[in-house]
């Protein structure tokens, strides 16, 4: 861990960790913006309506296809950042992360308190009798997957027109408020509502870990542009 961050950390008992996609392109998940993300490449529609509850409603068999083509990653694995925000919670210093991820890497690193802002890929269920199914009802079916109650099964993650869970906003908005130290990082902060939840934070130490400027860099006390496992690094 860089020796500046390690000297934040040691001082705290209230850390709360809020990352974006750049988390986890570490661990050789793509992104959304960056020159080689899913906006960047070339489908018969945007990635952006494939996204969403429209496509979901007017397009099932091409909206599946995507995400099983796209959205799930059954072979990757956490990075060095993923263990070290274990490690920090097991250690009593990090009280939650707080995630815009929707691939389940926190969690198999070993982090409990993970608040996932735009749901889950690894759960789905059934829209009509909203039965639940783990992935393999998305990675092991063709078409669209069905419910034994005829419904669509579908991912549990919020797609573009859907909003954020409420409960799950208020909780991550009451983390960051009642942190000493929030530590930002893979994330540009330009996608609302999410972003906004940094306006929350009023301790002491504002840390932002991500390759390209962000919006808040004049806030922060110390700005990193390495990659996000290096400079977390616990060893």
């Amino acid at each position: 861990m860089d020796e500046n961050l390690r000297a934040v950390v040691e001082k705290s008992q209230n850390i709360v960790f809020f990352g974006g996609a750049g988390v986890s392109t570490e661990s050789g998940i793509p992104d959304f913006r960056s020159s080689g993300g899913l906006y960047s490449q070339k489908y018969k529609y945007p990635p952006e309506e494939m996204l969403s509850h429209d496509f979901l409603i007017t397009h099932p068999e091409e909206f599946f296809d995507f995400q099983r083509d796209k959205m799930l990653h059954p072979d990757v694995r956490p990075n060095k950042a993923h263990y070290a925000l274990a490690k920090l919670e097991r250690m009593g210093k990090l009280k939650a992360v707080i995630t815009q991820n929707v691939d389940g890497l926190h969690q198999a690193a070993g982090s409990r308190m993970v608040l996932e802002l735009h749901g889950s890929i690894l759960r789905h269920y059934c829209m009509r009798c909203h039965k639940k199914y783990g992935v393999e009802a998305l990675s092991e079916s063709a078409g669209v997957p069905k419910c034994d109650c005829g419904g669509t099964i579908r991912p549990d993650v919020v797609l573009y027109g859907e909003g954020l869970d409420s409960d799950v906003m208020t909780s991550a908005a009451e983390y960051v408020a009642k942190s000493d130290v929030l530590i930002v990082g893979g994330t540009s902060l330009a996608v609302y509502p999410a972003a906004g939840l940094i306006h929350y934070f009023t301790g002491s130490r504002l840390v932002l870990i991500n390759k390209a400027p962000t919006l808040m860099d004049k806030r922060a006390d110390l700005i990193f542009r390495e990659s996000i496992g290096e400079v977390m690094d616990l060893g």
